[in-house]
């Protein structure tokens, strides 16, 4: 029976360590915040027939849980952002693997002015395309 009771103290000491010592939370950390729902929408309305649709999953690199919490505060903000810019793209600029990768500079471009309005910095570092869909 004592040798149970040591075992188990025992391996419960690395846990009441932790608990006691409280990890801190290291602020250079690097995070990806997903931005969800995906985007979805047309775009291209050049009063044609055909439907232009695309869907962007978009993932936000921030540095730091303070950096998280701003994001996620002001989400609502910068999918307006991106939502604006998407629409008001054409066939070229959705076609082409440099026209994506313009869009996507773009996007962080916007993303960050809307942050430094919001909270006097850019606070996102990279964003990311996790997918994107244009037809």
């Amino acid at each position: 029976m004592k040798a149970w009771i040591l075992m188990l103290l025992a391996l419960s000491a690395p846990v009441l360590a932790n608990e006691e010592g409280g990890e801190k939370e290291d602020p250079n950390k690097v995070a990806y915040v997903a931005l969800t729902p995906p985007f979805v929408g047309n775009y291209a309305l050049d009063g044609g027939p055909k439907l232009h649709v695309y869907k962007a999953d978009v993932a936000l690199r921030v540095t730091g849980a303070e950096a998280q919490k701003l994001v996620k505060a002001n989400e609502p903000l910068i999918r307006n952002q991106l939502v604006a810019l998407f629409t008001q793209q054409t066939v070229d600029s959705m076609s082409n693997v440099d026209a994506k990768e313009k869009l996507r500079q773009e996007a962080l471009k916007q993303t960050q002015q809307v942050l430094s309005q919001e909270t006097g910095k850019p606070v996102v570092d990279d964003l990311l395309f996790n997918n994107f869909i244009a037809q």
